[in-house]
């Protein structure tokens, strides 16, 4: 389990509670999908407020675990719980910043973007249908490049994760095999390969094995420099992952349209859309134990939206449009109470 202390800010105006001016430390746990942008904020808001964050990079259904638990302040998890779960749990979940799944692989001679798959070929690679790099599927796509004879390596999460459920959610959509067999979640049946925990184990298990193949969030990808593959999206385009198409794939979002802002933003349409688009989210008890410290994790996450646009493109994530944040905003006030059943947080 990685364990890493970083920071937290103001932002809103906490209702109801007497705060102290002296440093406050927050706890969180969940997903390793966007921790490198959580880092990043803590980093920069410990150094405005002299506040820590300290979040467990354990995976999101660790981060469910969690939360439920009561052993953290929020939970986080890129695989949305559905309404049904919430009211049951008593939770207010919302997103925090969007980012993509890229497959990488180990290849020699094959450079970062040089490879293009389609959905179909990636999900038949993961089934073990694809073994070998010069199967003629994979080489139809990739005239011109040279590819090896040799086994392919499939690297998957051996942890209960959201990125492998935004990930098999895609390749369900893409594939009516994979859809049949091993399916979508957080945690399948894989049929071959090796398994590494969180985004970090994998990445550093595809860049150990050679001629592998993984899945992990792009940030991971470019600090660790890991070639990415081009994938072929709804409307037949081969893209590549950056900000731009992680945007366009985002451009057309229904937030409202599931409890929690649960959406997926995957295989959408769009010339530029990167097909496996995701946002990240947090939980947080409507009614909380310990009011004083949801509010502060509720600091954290507004100084992050007002000062931290730029420090998530710098990272290649996609930060919330600004009416969305607003909307997050709303939900916090007119959801989340005290012990006294009154707001949390004022506007």
């Amino acid at each position: 389990m990685k364990i890493m202390s970083y920071a937290i800010a103001a932002g809103l105006a906490v209702a109801s509670l007497t705060t102290t001016a002296s440093a406050a430390d927050i706890t969180g746990a969940g997903a390793t999908f966007p921790f490198p942008i959580y880092a990043k904020w803590a980093e920069a808001y410990n150094k405005e407020t002299g506040n820590r964050l300290n979040y467990q990079s354990i995976g999101s259904s660790g981060g469910i675990r969690q939360i439920r638990a009561k052993t953290v302040d929020f939970g986080a998890t890129d695989a949305p719980l559905k309404g049904e779960e919430l009211q049951k749990d008593g939770f207010v979940q919302f997103p925090a910043v969007m980012g993509g799944v890229v497959a990488v692989y180990n290849v020699q001679g094959v450079a970062s973007g040089q490879l293009k798959l389609t959905g179909e070929v990636l999900a038949d690679i993961f089934n073990g249908k694809i073994s070998k790099w010069n199967d003629a599927k994979i080489a139809q796509a990739n005239q011109g490049v040279t590819l090896p004879n040799a086994n392919i390596t499939p690297v998957y999460r051996s942890d209960g994760s959201g990125t492998t459920s935004v990930f098999t959610t895609y390749l369900s959509q893409v594939s009516e095999s994979w859809k049949s067999g091993p399916g979508a979640g957080s945690s399948v049946q894989w049929p071959v390969g090796q398994g590494g925990k969180g985004n970090e184990g994998v990445a550093a298990l595809v860049k150990q094995v050679p001629n592998s193949i993984g899945y992990v969030e792009y940030a991971y990808a470019k600090q660790n420099s890991i070639p990415f593959a081009q994938l072929q999206n709804k409307n037949g385009k081969f893209v590549s992952p950056e900000a731009k198409t992680f945007q366009a794939a985002a451009a057309n979002a229904e937030w409202k349209s599931a409890p929690g802002y649960g959406i997926s933003l995957t295989n959408q349409p769009g010339d530029e859309a990167w097909p496996i688009t995701a946002p990240t989210f947090i939980l947080v008890p409507k009614a909380p134990e310990k009011p004083e410290q949801v509010a502060e994790a509720l600091k954290f996450f507004d100084w992050s939206f007002k000062n931290g646009d730029q420090m998530a493109v710098e990272l290649d994530y996609v930060p919330l449009p600004a009416q969305l944040k607003d909307q997050v905003r709303a939900t916090w006030a007119s959801e989340i109470k005290n012990a006294s059943g009154q707001p949390l947080i004022k506007q």
